[in-house]
């Protein structure tokens, strides 16, 4: 969750998503693991369900890891998606046939809740201090996120209803179709996709929102992630927004790098 010291450094941007957070087993193994691999340091944030750090990089947070004792939150990493309401965002979730698991919870930062789409994919809810989308150039920070799923037309319906996409300043925010995609704009750069399960996809993975962090090289970032225990969904790819590997970590949480286009 996104709280303490770090929160006023941390903006909600409404409609998309705007902050990550991994709920892990071993803390301390995670910090050893992304540390690393992502260029990041830790400072220590709010521990209202469990010990709680937020992933630094360039002066500016860009992640949460924590532990969690609550079973309605898997051990994985979770995009959360700005919204001006977190109580009538969770309502329109419930109301549109899907899973509202934990929350909205009060934190330091705002309110939170964590739900589930129609088809499964996992992701939050975080209503907080509003701001602009933050810098896209930064190592180490979560540059792209996509959600992997068998009808991407049929969940951006869903999102869209339940973040209010239409009727938004489109100077700001839009929603358009590229590369295959369904595609959000925030502050004119493509923010994050919905897109139909593909070939280069790990086999038998339901559907998820998959985290993308930025890294120089994606080939060399496999293979660090590999040597620091994780392990790999096949070779890195190229795609229309970068070269991308698919990784897992040391507890199998999913995620992947992807390194810009020379």
């Amino acid at each position: 969750m996104v709280g303490g010291e770090m929160a006023a450094r941390v903006r909600c941007v409404a409609a998309v998503p705007c902050w990550v957070s991994l709920m892990t087993r071993d803390l301390e193994g995670a910090e050893e693991f992304y540390g690393p691999l992502l260029g990041w340091e830790f400072e220590r944030g709010p521990d209202r369900l469990g010990p709680y750090v937020h992933a630094v990089t360039n002066g500016e947070a860009v992640a949460g890891l924590g532990t969690a004792e609550s079973g309605a939150i898997p051990y994985s990493w979770t995009c959360y998606f700005g919204t001006e309401s977190a109580d009538a965002a969770a309502d329109a979730v419930r109301e549109r046939g899907a899973t509202l698991a934990v929350g909205p919870l009060g934190f330091d930062a705002g309110r939170v809740a964590y739900a589930a789409d129609p088809a499964g994919a996992a992701f939050g809810i975080w209503e907080g201090p509003l701001g602009r989308a933050r810098r896209l150039d930064l190592p180490g920070a979560p540059v792209w996120i996509e959600l992997r799923t068998p009808d991407p037309f049929a969940a951006a319906l869903f999102y869209g209803e339940v973040f209010r996409w239409d009727g938004r300043d489109p100077e700001r925010f839009d929603v358009r179709w590229e590369h295959d995609r369904v595609v959000l704009r925030a502050e004119g750069h493509s923010v994050a996709a919905l897109a139909k399960e593909e070939s280069q996809a790990p086999s038998g993975l339901p559907p998820h929102w998959e985290v993308s962090f930025a890294v120089p090289d994606a080939d060399r970032a496999l293979a660090q992630a590999v040597e620091l225990g994780g392990a790999a969904f096949g070779p890195a790819f190229d795609s229309p927004y970068g070269r991308v590997a698919r990784l897992r970590d040391r507890e199998g949480g999913r995620f992947a790098v992807i390194s810009a286009k020379s």
